[in-house]
């Protein structure tokens, strides 16, 4: 590396990445390249993670010039890829030398979603949870009307639902692709007696656009429960406890007041992540109306519910940017898991 003191952290970056993808001669140190300076652990993320250090008119000038790194590096990246596969000077770590004895082929992994859906499972098992999965396309009845959603409810919007068949001519209304795993709330209750203990992950849809935090399709864990007794304070403190076990025994918590239709009173959480409150779920005390609907006897039995994304807490836990990542099938991505 040919950098001196007095250059910026940038520019210092900028020259050794330059003359290090200069000496990449291989498939292998490519792929190295492209994890030290451009993965999700890399020297540039580390830049941009610092930037909240910085005063605002130095961390506007510093980030510009940074996402400005990340395209020429990006850019000059692939035309060394490109010309390197064009060359065919090397070949991938995994291509098959037919000269060679048989090999055991390379094992596959968890895709990350399931990754951390089953370490947030284990940690609601282990207080007591049982795990239930239930369908990705709903009826209407247990989507909205079971849930407190009334019919005016712009959730039942064209724009919001993805329909099947919205004008079925059915006590139960039509058929859509869920929005959430809250249908598992009656369905269940309506199986069963308290207490109710369960915890349901899934996939869920919503007719929406995409972006770096926001996905058409996603995954969410519902979590119920139902007996004599239950308070506010349960509630906050299985989340606590939740929120104690996947991010660290010292997290901080925070719960606000929010509205969801199912509960009463509701709350957000959020927490205390680099200096700054993120919110990662909804929850709240089940509304009366909900326990009514299934047959429960609201002056008898209370609960608590609550929905969190594991794409959203995944992005937190692992430093990942984007949660297109997670559906986009790139393998660079994947492995990295």
């Amino acid at each position: 590396m040919t950098s001196t003191a007095s250059e910026d952290p940038i520019s210092a970056l900028r020259t050794e990445a330059v003359e290090q993808l200069s000496a990449a001669d291989s498939a292998d140190a490519l792929e190295s390249w492209r994890v030290e300076f451009l993965g999700r652990k890399g020297k540039l993320t580390g830049i941009l993670r610092n930037l909240g250090s910085l005063k605002p008119d130095q961390r506007r000038a510093a980030g510009a010039a940074a996402n400005r790194l990340k395209g020429e590096l990006e850019a000059a990246f692939e035309e060394k890829l490109t010309a390197s596969k064009r060359s065919g000077a090397s070949q991938p770590a995994d291509a098959i030398d037919v000269t060679l004895p048989g090999r055991r082929p390379r094992a596959g992994g968890l895709h990350p979603s399931t990754q951390i859906m089953r370490e947030m499972l284990d940690a609601f098992n282990e207080m007591g949870f049982q795990t239930v999965e239930g369908n990705e396309v709903e009826l209407e009845r247990y989507n909205f009307d079971m849930l407190n959603i009334p019919a005016d409810h712009p959730a039942r919007d064209m724009q919001d639902t993805i329909w099947i068949d919205r004008d079925r001519d059915s006590a139960d209304g039509g058929i859509l692709l869920r929005t959430q795993t809250s249908p598992m709330q009656p369905r269940i209750m309506e199986q069963q007696d308290p207490p109710v203990r369960i915890v349901s992950p899934g996939k869920c849809f919503r007719f929406e656009a995409t972006d770096a935090t926001h996905e058409w399709q996603f995954h969410q864990i519902e979590g119920l429960a139902v007996d004599e007794g239950l308070s506010f304070a349960d509630l906050k403190g299985t989340l606590y406890e939740f929120a104690r076990r996947i991010f660290g025994a010292d997290r901080k918590v925070r719960f606000r007041c929010d509205f969801f239709p199912f509960v009463e009173p509701g709350v957000d959480m959020s927490i205390d992540w680099d200096g700054r409150w993120v919110e990662i779920l909804g929850a709240g005390m089940v509304h009366p109306r909900v326990l009514s609907n299934v047959g429960y006897d609201p002056e008898k039995y209370t609960g608590f519910a609550f929905g969190v994304g594991p794409e959203r807490v995944a992005l937190l836990k692992y430093g990942i940017e984007d949660i297109r990542h997670f559906f986009s099938n790139d393998l660079r991505f994947l492995s990295q898991f």
